[in-house]
């Protein structure tokens, strides 16, 4: 072990210790290991001074290139239209933080999902051509991740639209008078209170699971001649006439991890500072995951009424907003519930 030990601390760059030398002296063979861990391929010719000003200097020169040099937004900014019937805005991605209670000013409570949406920003525009020849699209990233976990095409273009790179990218369809330049930021006010979105993610995984489980089965009696039966599904398909299991049976197999969509789920609160939007209910997926916001789909809630912001909220021409929006039936927590007349 010893002589293998040195070997592998030679090839390392470390010094050698001979067997013996590592049996007689321990310390000796200790110091060699200790050699290699603090040991690095490219800064062991630099100083501590050297190596701080290399690291400072190429940070500013990324920082200088993305702000300067591939920042599409210091050109001319794209053509904006006015709202139309069946006009279709782009959505954001956020982080689910979790669960928490709101109460209306008649009493009732309700359960809310805190989305967060954190360094959003419009990466791409896909023409018809582009897309799928139907409709424009927007491609949407959310949540600074290192470029160590991208590939060079995708760095590309991040490069192109003067962002970091994302975590998660997704694309929203849009109509052609919602078109946004690439580099633009997005935030929560893109929503506001009273206001009904879609949200889809991917549901928690629970691995393989019986019918009972996944499907919600009864099970069969645990006696009248039962033997290992108990969560079993039964009889599976019909006789000798199709001879054959239809299609969309209920079986046992994967449960979750997939993509869901949540429709028609109000937004209570819109939280300016932090970008957190309050939505009722529960939406797919677990704590820290990112999901998809689009407005909804559904008819007999659409928000065409509401008038929000389009095609999208800038910060920089409507001003500052309150820190926060509040629908019009939610009772605001900092105000007194009782009052003395």
């Amino acid at each position: 072990m010893a002589a293998w030990g040195c070997r592998f601390l030679l090839q390392r760059g470390a010094r050698l210790v001979s067997p013996r030398a590592a049996a007689e002296s321990p310390a000796q063979f200790m110091v060699c290991i200790r050699t290699v861990k603090t040991t690095t391929w490219f800064e062991e010719h630099l100083t501590e001074d050297n190596q701080e000003y290399m690291r400072r200097s190429m940070a500013e020169e990324f920082r200088k290139q993305t702000a300067e040099k591939l920042n599409p937004l210091k050109d001319e900014p794209w053509q904006r239209h006015e709202w139309t019937e069946g006009s279709r805005r782009v959505g954001l991605v956020a982080v689910k933080l979790g669960m928490a209670p709101v109460w209306t000013k008649s009493g009732e409570q309700h359960a809310v999902t805190l989305l967060q949406v954190q360094d959003c920003h419009v990466v791409k525009y896909l023409s018809k051509e582009e897309h799928d020849g139907h409709s424009a699209a927007l491609v949407v990233g959310g949540k600074n991740i290192s470029p160590f976990y991208r590939s060079e095409g995708e760095m590309e273009m991040f490069r192109n639209a003067g962002v970091p790179p994302k975590q998660k990218v997704t694309t929203f369809r849009i109509s052609d008078n919602a078109v946004i330049k690439p580099g633009t930021p997005l935030y929560a006010a893109h929503f506001r209170p009273g206001q009904y979105v879609d949200v889809t993610a991917k549901s928690i995984g629970k691995g393989f699971q019986g019918v009972m489980k996944r499907w919600g089965f009864k099970g069969q009696p645990a006696t009248h001649g039962q033997t290992k039966t108990h969560r079993r599904p039964g009889a599976s398909g019909p006789g000798g006439d199709p001879a054959k299991v239809f299609k969309g049976k209920k079986m046992p197999g994967q449960m979750g991890n997939t993509y869901n969509t949540a429709h028609g789920l109000k937004i209570w609160r819109v939280n300016t500072k932090y970008n957190v939007l309050y939505v009722n209910g529960s939406v797919p997926g677990h704590r820290n995951c990112l999901v998809k916001i689009r407005d909804t789909v559904l008819p007999n809630r659409s928000s065409t009424l509401l008038n929000p912001p389009f095609p999208t909220y800038f910060a920089e021409e409507e001003g500052d907003l309150d820190e926060d929006l509040y629908d019009d039936s939610l009772f605001i927590h900092t105000e007194p519930s009782l009052t003395m007349t």
